[in-house]
C-alpha cells in the first residue's frame, strides 16, 4: 500500500511514471491473461474506499454516500491530502480496469473496500490495521492518514476481514452483480472508533488524545444499499472489528498485552 514518495523535483511525474503506471499495467496484464484463459467467467476487482468522497463538487456534505460519489482526480492531484499516492493509485487502476473489460468483454465487478480490520495471517502487520490503530501507536504519519479519511468521508468506515471475503465470494457467484458494490458494515464518527478503541485497549495515548472537534457535523451515511438489496449481510460490527484486531495484533507482538 503506497502512501508516501521520496522527494524529487517533479514528484507528479515521479507518481505517473514509477507508481500509478506499473500499478495500472499489472492490473492489465492480469485481465488481459483472464482474458486469453476463455475460462474466466468473471473478475472481482478490488477498490477502495480512497475512490469516494461525502463531499459534492461545492466542497457540502452529502447526506448519502454511494457507488456514483467519486473522488474528483484533479482535486487530489491539486491538494495532495495525506495518503494522495494511494487515492490515485486506486481511483486511476479501477477506470483503467473497466475500460480494458467493457473494450474485450470481460465481466468486471468492483467491491469498493473501507479500512478493512481484524485478524491477519501475514508476517507483518497489514496497513490498512496500522492505520485504525495510529491513536493507540502515535504514529503521526498513519494517524494523518486516518484524519484525512475522516476529513474527506466525516466519519470511518469499517469492515471485517471475513465479512470481505464473503463480499468477493458473493459478487463473483452472484448472477446480476455488475459495476461497483460499496461493502462497508456501517460508519463511525472519529469519536466513536475512538472510544470502542480505550474500550477494548485502554492506554496513555487513547486518554491523551484530542477527539473534540472532529465530529461537529453529522455524518453522511455510507452506503452499502445496493449489496445489501442484492441479499449480502455483514456478520461484523465495530465491537467485533476492533475486538479481533486488537487481539490479533496482541497475538503477533504489534501491540503489547495489557490488564484491563
Amino acid at each position: 500500500m503506497e502512501f508516501y514518495v521520496q522527494a524529487t523535483e517533479n514528484v507528479d511525474n515521479y507518481v505517473q511514471e514509477n507508481i500509478i503506471e506499473p500499478a495500472i499495467q499489472g492490473t492489465l496484464n492480469v485481465l488481459r491473461s483472464c482474458l486469453k484463459s476463455n475460462s474466466v467467467k468473471r473478475v472481482v476487482f478490488t477498490s477502495s474506499i480512497s475512490t469516494v468522497t461525502s463531499r459534492d463538487s461545492s466542497g457540502k456534505w452529502r447526506p448519502l454516500v454511494d457507488e456514483s460519489c467519486k473522488i474528483p482526480i484533479q482535486h487530489v492531484m491539486h491538494t495532495k491530502p495525506s495518503g494522495w499516492v494511494y487515492v490515485l493509485v486506486k481511483v486511476l487502476t479501477e477506470d483503467a480496469a473497466f475500460q480494458f473489460a467493457k473494450e474485450n468483454g470481460i465481466d468486471l465487478v468492483s467491491t469498493i473496500t473501507p479500512t478493512i480490520a481484524g485478524p491477519f495471517l501475514t508476517p507483518t502487520v497489514p496497513s490498512s490495521i496500522q492505520v485504525l490503530l495510529s491513536p493507540i501507536t502515535g504514529e503521526s504519519e498513519l494517524l494523518a492518514i486516518l484524519t484525512a479519511v475522516n476529513t474527506r468521508m466525516g466519519s470511518i468506515a469499517l469492515a471485517h476481514i471475513e465479512d470481505i471475503c464473503r463480499v468477493h465470494i458473493f459478487l463473483m457467484e452472484h448472477i446480476k452483480a455488475e459495476g461497483r458494490y460499496i461493502c462497508c458494515a456501517r460508519s463511525w464518527t472519529m469519536a466513536e472508533v475512538i472510544d470502542h478503541l480505550k474500550k477494548e485497549y485502554p492506554c496513555p495515548a487513547l486518554e491523551r488524545l484530542d477527539d473534540g472537534g472532529h465530529d461537529s457535523i453529522i455524518p453522511s451515511e455510507i452506503s452499502s444499499k445496493k449489496l445489501k438489496v442484492m441479499g449480502f449481510s455483514f456478520k461484523y460490527e465495530i465491537k467485533d472489528i476492533i475486538r479481533d484486531t486488537i487481539s490479533s495484533c496482541i497475538h503477533h507482538g504489534f501491540l503489547p498485552s495489557i490488564i484491563k
